[in-house]
Formats: C-alpha cells, sequence, structure tokens
C-alpha cells in the first residue's frame, strides 16, 4: 500500500493544505510532503493520528477498495436460456446478486416474456440495443424500441415481451438485485 499516496489523497478530499493538515497535527509542513512522497515513514502513532485527523479509521484507510475485477468481457457472464419464455438471460456481473444493481443482457425470442415480477421495492432502467419490446406495468402498456429505454418503480407486477418478428435485445438493470 502506498501511504503517503493514501494521505495525500484524504487530504486533497477535504481541501487542506500540507501546512493545514501539519498546524493541526502539531507537525512540520516538511514532515507532511515527506510523508506523501513516502521519502519517511511516519510511527505508529503519529499515523493513527494522522488517519484520525483526515476524517476515517485505521480500518478504512488500510481498506482495499479496488474492486476484483472492473470490466467484465462475454466470456464471464453466465447465461440461461429458458425455452418456456423464449429467452436468454445473461448475467453481465458475476455475482452481482450482492451488490446494489444487477444488470442483465436479456434476448427475447418473437413471442418471448421475461418472468412475471410482483410489486416489490426498487427501480429498474432498460436499454434497447436491438427490435423492440412491449412493456406490461400495472395495466398499461408500453413500448420500447431500438435506441430507447425506459425507467420504472418496481412497485407495480410488471413484465416485457417480445411481440415482434425478430429478436429483442436489452439491458435490463434492478435495483436491488432481482434475476
Amino acid at each position: 500500500m502506498d501511504i503517503g499516496n493514501k494521505i495525500k489523497e484524504l487530504r486533497i478530499l477535504y481541501g487542506l493544505t500540507q501546512q493545514e493538515l501539519a498546524d493541526r497535527l502539531e507537525l512540520s509542513k516538511g514532515f507532511i510532503s515527506q510523508l506523501e512522497r513516502n521519502l519517511t515513514s511516519p510511527s505508529v502513532g503519529t499515523l493513527l493520528d494522522i488517519i484520525q485527523c483526515l476524517g476515517t479509521t485505521p480500518a478504512e484507510f488500510f481498506a482495499d477498495d479496488e474492486p476484483a475485477q472492473l470490466v467484465f468481457k462475454n466470456e464471464d457472464y453466465f447465461e440461461k436460456e429458458d425455452a418456456e419464455h423464449r429467452s436468454l438471460i445473461e448475467w453481465m456481473v458475476p455475482g452481482a446478486q450482492k451488490d446494489m444493481m444487477e444488470p442483465v443482457r436479456l434476448t427475447l425470442k418473437p413471442g418471448g416474456t421475461s418472468d412475471i415480477y410482483l410489486p416489490h421495492e426498487g427501480e429498474e432502467f432498460g436499454y434497447v440495443l436491438k427490435g423492440s419490446i412491449k412493456i406490461i406495468y400495472g395495466t398499461r402498456t408500453y413500448t420500447a424500441r431500438q435506441g430507447e429505454s425506459f425507467y420504472l418503480k418496481s412497485n407495480k407486477k410488471h413484465h416485457i415481451e417480445n411481440t415482434g418478428r425478430k429478436d429483442a435485445v436489452l439491458i435490463w438493470v434492478t435495483n436491488p438485485p432481482s434475476f
């Protein structure tokens, strides 16, 4: 871990100059400058004081906040074909069920449908990549075509249908995950 850079990032985040941080800690500006450039190391006590002064905890300061994987390719996707619904669902971010939102790529064959979702907490967003779809939301029906998107609260019974003659492909993102 680059402790000096982490101190600098937090200092800048809180809008402090090196001098202001040094004054709060009763240290010299030169010492803070050397710390940020990793030219010196603080004692454990000084590091704990810096961490506290920068409004964080040792656990947060030393946490690895980099995601294990940031970019996902087609070969990373998990897919499930559903013959009954004439659909293919591809989970674009493996393990996203544990996250705040869950994106999938849904392909509906002509006459295909998504599952029917009963009212629940959350919100959903979709973008039609190919074809057109019908969104049945409560008692109303909406059409979204290629290049169009939809956004809905999940508080009504809803599902998606492909009533066209070609495959429909869309990106569908739910919060919280529900696929």
